[in-house]
């Protein structure tokens, strides 16, 4: 089926476009299908089943029944096919990328990065597998002892966003999988193909059929979809990636029946430099982190501040940096900033420049509009503004697009309370040279994931997650994130003769 693709694969049968149930390929059972639309060129280039509510129930049941099996399955046993996985994805890394490209936009170098940033996740499993433990207690209690362990919950759901499709369905299905759970993966409308791909190399990696099912939908039958996924009696464990108001949705529908829930959700996120920062590398770190897949991230820097000493200095490199950037479709030679996803990113982005502009910023690169170049792709020229305040729509909420907004500030204290006013707390970054500086700023910004000098503070080995409404639970690190997909059982002995 991947003959009709705008580019050639070297494993044919990752250009399968049928859901993934039970080993099978599988169509909804409605028989309809919808178009996936590369956003550089603003064109169909393939088509995956609209699965409804009556497609759940048979995609759960093959996961149940997997997990009867691949639960008893023995730590190393589960290592061993994870490493199995990991190395199939890494062979099969041209191919994935080039469906990235198509699906999401973004420079053929970036889902290159994506891919290697994604098998650290499948990489970091191999090993947590064969470290669940559990623990001995001696009670306050004369004679008696208490023992812990850890089981795999259940069937799990899934629920993966468009903007890195194959990172967030590694991170967490690696994390079912090393803990002895099954998945459903329920991929955004956008991105489905990459979704089916992994699934279907975990397949061949020797997971067992039902271990890890792939149902994709539209974007209008998401929600429906998601809802009956979140509802099945089943499903055990939800694990949502996404923005706020449907993290308050998903978590809603599993506290009906007390589910267990991973909630990754939307950021606003602070970037603050200090004027003894080295501004080379606060540049350096904000160039990768602001204009990455478009601005598209929800660790994006959303809200960046520059104290005054070196404000001015620091837009004029900002400016400068940005004027290197080339716009342009993913596959095409040099293309370091693609398109954005979606049509309707672009509405959102001009509302919120239009907004600024209004409440007195000004724009020192870019247009803030769309392109309009006709190449029927999502584009949107690098947008700078300065003189952005709190009370602009950029400041308040995700931006999302190759828009970036610079406030000054004058004070530590000034910019701490303005960085953490907000609902949001997923990440925040600080830059400076002062130890003691970057040791409170660690403390006291409200923020579950903190970068002190970096821009990049997600890995496989560290806990990712945000407070407050950036979600709950953590995803990646020690011990944290299989603890995610496992119960704890406690089991009490009285002992004679001690």
């Amino acid at each position: 089926m991947g003959s009709q693709f705008p580019f050639t694969l070297a494993d044919s049968s990752l250009g399968q476009l049928n859901c993934l149930v039970d080993g099978e390929s599988v169509v909804a059972k409605s028989g309809k299908r919808f178009d996936v639309i590369d956003p550089g060129s603003g064109k169909s280039w393939a088509s995956c089943p609209d699965c409804r509510e009556e497609d759940v129930d048979a995609a759960v049941r093959s996961s149940h029944r997997a997990f009867q099996s691949y639960s008893k399955w023995t730590p190393r046993q589960r290592a061993q096919t994870l490493l199995k996985w990991h190395q199939e994805i890494i062979a099969a890394r041209d191919d994935l990328a080039k469906i990235l490209v198509h699906e999401t936009g973004k420079p053929l170098a970036e889902a290159y990065g994506e891919l290697d940033y994604a098998t650290t996740f499948t990489w970091w499993f191999v090993g947590e597998a064969e470290r669940v433990q559990g623990s001995s207690i001696v009670s306050a209690i004369p004679g008696r002892r208490a023992v812990t362990i850890k089981q795999p919950v259940g069937v799990a759901a899934a629920l993966v966003p468009w903007n890195f499709p194959i990172a967030l369905t590694l991170r967490k299905a690696s994390a079912a999988l090393a803990a002895g759970c099954t998945m459903i993966v329920k991929p955004s409308p956008e991105t489905p193909i990459t979704a089916l791909s992994v699934a279907r190399l975990a397949l061949k990696a020797g997971f067992p059929p039902g271990a890890l099912n792939v149902l994709t939908t539209s974007l209008e039958g998401t929600p429906g979809l998601a809802e009956a996924l979140c509802l099945h009696p089943l499903v055990k464990k939800v694990t949502f990636t996404g923005s706020t108001r449907v993290g308050k949705i998903i978590s809603g529908l599993c506290a009906r029946n007390l589910k267990k829930s991973t909630m990754e959700l939307g950021g606003n996120c602070p970037f603050i430099i200090f004027d003894d920062a080295n501004l080379d590398q606060a540049l350096g770190q904000l160039m990768g982190l602001k204009w990455r897949h478009a601005g598209q991230a929800c660790v994006s820097s959303n809200r960046v501040y520059v104290q005054r000493g070196v404000y001015d200095k620091f837009v004029d490199l900002v400016i400068n940096a940005a004027a290197l950037l080339k716009m342009g479709h993913g596959m095409a030679e040099g293309t370091t900033l693609g398109p954005v996803t979606t049509p309707r990113s672009l509405d959102r982005a001009e509302e919120m420049a239009k907004d600024a502009l209004a409440k007195g910023a000004k724009i020192v690169f870019g247009t803030g509009l769309r392109d309009a170049s006709g190449s029927g792709g999502y584009f949107m020229e690098p947008t700078v503004l300065t003189n952005i305040t709190d009370d602009m729509l950029m400041s308040q909420e995700e931006i999302f697009a190759p828009l970036l907004g610079i406030s000054v500030f004058d004070t530590e204290d000034e910019v701490i309370q303005r960085a953490n006013n907000t609902a949001m707390g997923l990440t925040s970054y600080a830059f400076t040279k002062n130890v003691d500086r970057l040791w409170r700023l660690f403390e006291l910004l409200e923020a579950g994931m903190v970068g002190l000098n970096t821009g990049n503070n997600s890995s496989a080995e560290a806990p990712f997650g945000g407070i407050k409404e950036s979600g709950s639970g953590k995803e990646s690190g020690k011990d944290v994130a299989i603890e995610e997909f496992m119960i704890t059982k406690s089991g009490t002995f009285t002992i004679e003769g001690l």
